[in-house]
């Protein structure tokens, strides 16, 4: 039977603000304990300590504060470069800060690039796609379709899928969650707290850091706090895609920054692949809200049936009845007994049938939904709501960058408006 993939409305069940606490987001496997678990282990405190809503809150709003009021500043001094700016210092900072960020970024992406192979079967035709969709749709669990573990609302129990009576295992291995992503999706969360320094590094410069580049910067804060607290299953393309893409970028900075000359098409190329990764995310992770689709269940049958029926009782007029049968039986047990006997062994025509249950397993197919809690749906939601305006926001940015300057005068990668006289950025040198 070929599995059914279904788009339908998402259930009212999970679209409901605020979001369950529940679950309580896993921390990665132990190290050592399979193949292909992180190197280090992270303390489950301090794992879902750095993922209260306290803490993106907080840097997010010293951030904004700290970078309004730094422009001011600039503004008022006329937008010079600060003197700590033409040091050997800084512009030591700013190197080994350019390529701390693109080696952590690459190393970022190998590892979900393993992650991906392990966890996701790549589909050869139609029956092998709902394959696919199950392995990006369900991230707990062991590989295979139907062999996940999900998070009951109802219950605020982890069950299996289609298993019948085993014990959900947690720490299994073979999906997205156990095989990388609740390690490599948690360190790329910290890391925008650490991105910031960009736009410090803009301001130090003697530039505006505009809306864009706090926006960026600030949003992005959230989107990966929600979809890692709330273990959303779309979130891993953020990371894979995202440290990708950083991984160019920050190569970039690092050559323009020692003074090698880079082509514009390569610059336009970069802003071009981020509003890519706006518009592709976006949507890919919309359709999680509508999709479900079918998967193996096994289900239990009590079968009874009849068995060691001698043919004679079967040959019986209907009428005879085991009370007669009885009688008969005590007669001729007296009679035995009165010849020295203690009593004659029943015969085969007394043998009462014998009903047997015995419980088989068929495999029947259920419609299951891609997402399974609230706060699935609700870091999807959050990541739209903020992906929407920055992308349209980095198109502005592009078309003022690319189609309208002389080609003579291209700014660097995200900035915008370096050129006008307040020499104003909203996007950044620095900008993901």
């Amino acid at each position: 039977m070929v599995n059914t993939i279904y788009f339908s409305r998402p259930s009212t069940d999970l679209l409901q603000f605020p979001p369950s606490d529940f679950p309580s987001t896993l921390p990665p496997p132990l190290s050592g304990s399979a193949p292909f678990t992180p190197p280090i282990d992270i303390p489950t405190d301090i794992y879902n300590a750095a993922l209260d809503i306290k803490i993106p809150i907080t840097i997010a709003i010293i951030y904004a504060f700290s970078a309004l009021i730094l422009n001011a500043y600039n503004h008022k001094c006329g937008n010079r470069p600060w003197k700590i700016s033409k040091t050997r210092t800084f512009s030591s900072f700013v190197f080994l800060h350019n390529i701390l960020l693109a080696v952590y970024s690459g190393w970022t992406f190998l590892g979900m690039w393993g992650t991906m192979q392990r966890s996701v079967p790549i589909p050869s035709d139609q029956s092998n796609l709902v394959h696919t969709v199950d392995a990006l749709c369900k991230i707990h669990g062991s590989r295979g379709l139907g062999e996940s573990i999900n998070f009951n609302q109802s219950t605020s129990l982890w069950s299996p899928t289609s298993s019948h009576g085993n014990t959900p295992d947690l720490g299994a291995m073979g999906r997205i969650w156990n095989e990388g992503l609740s390690f490599y999706g948690w360190i790329f969360y910290l890391s925008k707290f650490y991105e910031v320094l960009d736009t410090f590094i803009i301001i130090v410069k003697g530039k505006q850091s505009g809306t864009l580049q706090t926006y960026h910067h600030a949003g992005a804060m959230f989107s990966m706090w929600a979809g890692i607290r709330y273990m959303s299953p779309p979130i891993w393309m953020f990371v894979f895609v995202n440290s990708a893409i950083h991984t160019i970028m920050y190569t970039y900075f690092t050559i323009t920054g020692i003074g090698i000359k880079v082509p514009r098409v390569l610059k336009q190329g970069i802003t071009t692949l981020q509003i890519t990764q706006f518009v592709v995310g976006s949507l890919y992770a919309a359709i999680h809200l509508f999709i479900s689709y079918e998967i193996p269940v096994q289900v239990s049958i009590t079968e009874s049936f009849i068995e060691d029926i001698p043919k004679v009782i079967v040959d019986q007029p209907a009428q005879a009845s085991t009370f007669l049968m009885s009688i008969s039986r005590g007669v001729k047990n007296m009679l035995v007994a009165s010849l020295g006997r203690l009593s004659v062994p029943p015969q085969s025509s007394e043998v009462l049938p014998k009903i047997t249950e015995e419980v088989k397993f068929r495999t029947e197919y259920q419609n299951v939904p891609c997402l399974d809690t609230t706060g699935q749906a609700f870091a999807i939601c959050l990541n739209i709501i903020y992906l929407t305006p920055l992308t349209i926001l980095f198109v502005q940015f592009f078309i003022h960058s690319y189609l309208r300057q002389p080609t003579n005068k291209s700014p660097a990668v995200g900035d915008l408006n370096s050129s006008s006289t307040n020499k104003k950025i909203t996007s950044g040198e620095k900008s993901d």
